[in-house]
């Protein structure tokens, strides 16, 4: 059976959230640095230009190798691949972005303010990064987000929360200590997959219930010029997925604590 082509409506206006349930927002776009990357001079170049940041860490590559033979005890090697690229920081600790050889990544930590404050900040730290990495193309984009959305204490029924929700094997009552659940879909008519994982995180404190994890992440591997009105288009059209899926995902009495 063919699919009819999914119409994207990007100006359909989607409720907002005082207590947003986000934990984290990401932009990933993939494009290979053609200019000649060096780890000292590439940091003092962005201390001194990407105003509002800190230096964070530097980040390098590691393959680990487990080679396993009959009769013989398993031997593991590591080696380091080398340099891949920066960490900053904001000011206040809710920014993080990665200006890395092979791509760039921009994320937004809780509280999640909005879309417009999101794609700005992150389109500002793209434009950075365009103009020290000089990239042929984009290779990739990803939009992520991560959604925690905390039970109430001793609550299990899920379904009251996420849909669809986990559930026993039928004639089996028994509580979960445990589960994740993924779907990657297709957009017919579009050149979008997207991610979606559900999953259960123990209580971080006593006075909590358990949490369900909402995890988008709305991707596209067909390449592109770097065309900015083109990228903010794609990224538009990548939000309005992501809010369709997290609608269509969560219960009115879910809404409810998020007002």
């Amino acid at each position: 059976m063919i699919n009819a082509p999914v119409e994207i409506r990007t100006t359909e206006i989607f409720e907002t959230f005082p207590n947003a349930p986000i934990v984290e927002a990401l932009i990933n776009i993939r494009a290979q640095a053609t200019a000649v990357f060096d780890e000292t001079s590439l940091r003092s170049n962005l201390e001194t230009t990407l105003t509002g940041y800190n230096f964070l860490d530097s980040l390098r590559v590691f393959q680990h190798q487990v080679k396993m033979e009959v009769g013989k005890q398993a031997s593991q090697t590591t080696h380091d691949l080398g340099w891949k690229g920066l960490r900053f920081q904001s000011y206040d600790k809710k920014h993080i972005t990665q200006i890395n050889r092979d791509g760039f990544v921009f994320s937004r930590l809780h509280p999640y303010v909005d879309w417009k404050q999101f794609a700005s900040e992150g389109m500002r730290l793209w434009n950075v990064f365009l103009e020290l990495a000089q990239p042929g193309e984009i290779h990739r984009i990803g939009l992520r987000f991560i959604n925690r959305i905390v039970l109430p204490p001793g609550e299990l029924m899920f379904e009251d929360y996420i849909q669809p929700a986990p559930a026993p094997p039928g004639g089996l009552d028994l509580p979960f200590v445990g589960y994740m659940h993924q779907d990657t879909l297709a957009v017919p008519g579009h050149p979008y997959s997207i991610n979606v994982i559900q999953t259960i995180q123990p209580p971080q404190v006593a006075t909590q219930g358990l949490a369900l994890i909402l995890d988008i992440d709305v991707f596209t591997l067909q390449g592109f010029d770097l065309e900015e009105p083109r990228l903010l288009r794609r990224l538009e059209e990548m939000r309005w997925l992501k809010d369709k899926v997290f609608f269509g995902n969560v219960t009115e009495k879910a809404k409810e604590m998020f007002r």
